[in-house]
């Protein structure tokens, strides 16, 4: 039972945007306050739950796996796996971490000097403006760079070798929370709710 309540939940906001994810014990708790609906899935479009009626559900189309059911005492209830939001229509605004990683997925893992593409183990990151010139280690002075590149430029500004950058490093606008969908957890019946195009959406300052 406890391995069951710790599954993941994905969480949509009223524009059906993927906003969190939580586990099961917690969705359940906003299903109880009416915080939340179910969404469940039918052969081509989606139905919302509220509580009572996915118990309802749950007792003529009974769960099959194992790590898919709730059991209380004289039922057995259907895990939610995406749950809708009946009160919050905004997007969490969170600051994005400067990392390795995050500097080559804004970049597309392309070196921002030839403009060529390299496995991650192959490229480097590079102070646009160097630390002995007083660059800062930020999103708008830091860029993917290859090794060749890097070597290249060395400890120089990019004009100083001879060198121009294909596009200006910005920070991005992001949905961290999204991100940890991706990485750690996405659910088959995550899918439709996980679309490139939610990625990609600017948030507002």
């Amino acid at each position: 039972m406890e391995a069951v309540l710790d599954q993941p939940v994905l969480v949509l906001n009223r524009l059906w945007q993927a906003v969190n994810v939580i586990a099961a014990r917690r969705a359940f708790a906003l299903l109880a306050r009416e915080h939340a609906q179910v969404v469940h899935q039918t052969e081509d479009n989606f139905r919302t739950f509220s509580l009572m009626d996915w118990i309802d559900f749950s007792a003529y189309n009974p769960p099959v796996e194992e790590l898919e059911t709730v059991r209380t005492i004289n039922r057995k209830v259907r895990l939610p796996r995406v749950i809708l939001l009946t009160f919050f229509d905004k997007l969490p605004c969170k600051e994005l971490k400067l990392t390795r990683n995050n500097v080559f997925e804004r970049d597309d893992d392309k070196c921002q000097y030839c403009g060529h593409v390299f496995p991650r183990e192959e490229l480097n990151l590079d102070h646009v403006i160097p630390r002995h010139y007083g660059g800062k280690t930020t999103w708008e002075n830091i860029v993917c760079s290859c090794i060749k590149c890097n070597s290249r430029k060395a400890n120089r500004l990019p004009h100083e070798a001879h060198m121009r950058l294909i596009r200006k490093p910005v920070r991005p606008k992001w949905r961290p929370v999204i991100s940890l969908v991706l990485n750690n957890h996405r659910h088959e019946k995550w899918k439709d709710f996980l679309d490139v195009a939610y990625w990609n959406v600017e948030l507002e300052e």
